[in-house]
């Protein structure tokens, strides 16, 4: 059976073991003072394994841009200036 914390509207906080389908209490254990609400509390959540952070987000596809257009960019360079030269020594 789960336990239940509940807050008074003076400010009471208690805890009630009970069953998941019963209602809930009217009235403040401590006080006598209603009606009460039930105090929700956030999970936690650990999120693991790659893709999770930033800088996870598309690592492959940036390193093979950068290959491709460091790999296109020094073969062009080297085959324009390879027919720059032989215009010119075509030319004289």
């Amino acid at each position: 059976m789960p336990i239940y914390e509940y807050r008074c509207p003076k400010g009471h906080v208690f805890e009630v073991l009970q069953r998941m389908d019963a209602s809930q209490p009217e009235v403040c254990e401590v006080c006598g003072a209603g009606p009460v609400e039930r105090v929700l509390h956030p999970v936690a959540i650990h999120f693991k394994g790659t893709g999770f952070y930033a800088t996870d987000y598309g690592r492959g596809s940036r390193r093979q841009a950068k290959e491709t257009s460091s790999d296109s960019g020094g073969e062009s360079g080297k085959s324009e200036s390879s027919k720059e030269s032989g215009k010119t020594s075509s030319d004289s």
